[in-house]
């Protein structure tokens, strides 16, 4: 397998056979010998935008954050943890099922909430707003997280790291 960063340089189409030739380039120096191995092969290809990935650190201290928050409350960390996705999320989607399927899909996705009957094109179901969980964040989307959770912590007496390990730690996602 290879896998790297990179920019998409051009598409042109071969006249001969109608196909289309893609090009990339990147400054990766492992790719001609990762080549060799993919040559006259059927490979799946896959592009899409870069996105930087955040830290596992930054995961870490979520989850310590949530824990002393549930102790505080006297909560549980995974329902402070669907609360706080609720709270500092913009990372979900809306899906409309049978009202049937409703308690099904709340057992199925850890935070989904009932948004109530809609009915689309003569159908009626239920709007629901399902949130990604935050290991599918990016830097700046856990940044939002954990700035929401931190100021939870503030409200309740939790002492957090200071503002200014938070934005190292914050400069540290960014460099990953």
């Amino acid at each position: 397998m290879i896998e790297f960063r990179g920019r998409l340089k051009d598409i042109a189409i071969d006249w001969k056979t109608g196909g289309y030739n893609v090009t990339f380039t990147t400054d990766n120096k492992t790719i001609p010998a990762a080549i060799e191995s993919l040559k006259d092969n059927d490979i799946d290809v896959k592009a899409c935008k870069h996105r930087e990935k955040r830290s596992l650190d930054s995961n870490a201290y979520a989850w310590v954050l949530m824990q002393k928050i549930a102790e505080a409350i006297g909560s549980n960390k995974d329902d402070v943890y669907i609360r706080c996705l609720q709270r500092y999320s913009r990372s979900f989607t809306h899906i409309i099922v049978k009202a049937n399927a409703v308690d099904r899909m709340k057992e199925e996705f850890r935070t989904c909430v009932d948004l109530g009957e809609i009915t689309v094109g003569g159908t009626t179901g239920h709007q629901l707003q399902v949130y990604y969980g935050s290991s599918t964040f990016d830097t700046k989307e856990m940044a939002v997280f954990i700035d929401g959770i931190v100021s939870e912590c503030h409200e309740l007496g939790i002492e957090t790291m200071t503002p200014e390990q938070i934005a190292t730690m914050n400069a540290a996602w960014n460099a990953k």
